[in-house]
């Protein structure tokens, strides 16, 4: 009798769960969706400690490769990166809730997998945290 009045608390409570966790990746998804995501800076992370080599890196990599670099998520999970006018495709799906975006390869592989955090997402801005040889960036980006 405990057992399955157990059951009876426990069944509402992991639904209400998977239901919240599948909201939130269906926001995250909808936000991300048919927009080009223009890279306009590269910060160091808040919290990170001081570090002279990260801070060059970010700058430089703001005014060098990410001068001109946008972001597209389309339709079937497809990715398009596209770096001074040339683009790349893979696929991408959200993870954690939504928290976490994990690009591939074309073909799903996951052997050239990228993970980035997402760090701030609303209808104008996502930024996200991406790794870069030995450090952490965030890549502000805003809607074309």
């Amino acid at each position: 009798m405990k057992t399955i009045s157990l059951l009876r608390v426990v069944f509402p409570v992991i639904f209400a769960a998977i239901a919240l966790q599948a909201c939130n990746t269906g926001k995250t998804n909808e936000l991300l969706l048919h927009k080009k995501w223009r890279v306009y800076d590269v910060k160091v992370p808040k919290g990170d400690p001081y570090n002279l080599t990260q801070i060059t890196q970010a700058r430089d990599l703001k005014d060098g490769y990410y001068s001109n670099v946008y972001y597209q998520f389309l339709d079937n999970n497809v990715f398009v990166a596209t770096i001074d006018n040339k683009p790349d495709s893979g696929k991408y799906q959200l993870l954690s809730n939504g928290k976490v975006i994990s690009v591939t390869a074309s073909n799903g592989d996951r052997n050239a997998e990228n993970l980035v955090t997402v760090d701030r997402l609303d209808d104008d801005h996502f930024d996200m945290k991406v790794v870069s040889g030995d450090y952490h960036f965030i890549l502000c980006t805003k809607k074309d």
